[in-house]
């Protein structure tokens, strides 16, 4: 069985940077893809970015995100980071981390983000 934790949320100001981390525990880590959601209050889930696993990684991220956060692995860590670099108070919410499995994906339970001055 796959749980994921999340850690590295936080207060930061505006421009601030953080690094979430996301570390699995069970195996088939480096196969699966691995991404990033987030959740501010009052709104829906949203897509924030996307690593796919394999011998080659390929990225994909939202267009509010991009140029400013960069999903990066560690299989050998079986851990996933989300860099996030010139935060903006509209980047506050409660960010999840998620394995894409075939069969069903596997969420960890979020760490809040808080961009304020």
């Amino acid at each position: 069985q796959v749980t994921l934790v999340e850690s590295g949320g936080g207060l930061v100001q505006p421009g601030g940077s953080l690094r979430l981390s996301c570390t699995a525990s069970g195996s088939g880590f480096s196969i699966n893809s691995m991404g990033w959601y987030r959740q501010a209050p009052g709104k829906e889930r949203e897509f924030v970015a996307r690593i796919t696993g394999g011998a080659i990684n390929y990225h994909t991220y939202a267009d509010s995100v991009k140029g400013r956060f960069t999903i990066s692995r560690d299989n050998a860590k079986n851990t996933a980071y989300l860099q996030m670099n010139s935060l903006k108070p509209e980047d506050t919410a409660v960010y999840y981390c998620v394995m894409f499995r075939v069969l069903q994906n596997i969420w960890g339970q979020g760490t809040q983000v808080t961009v304020s001055s």
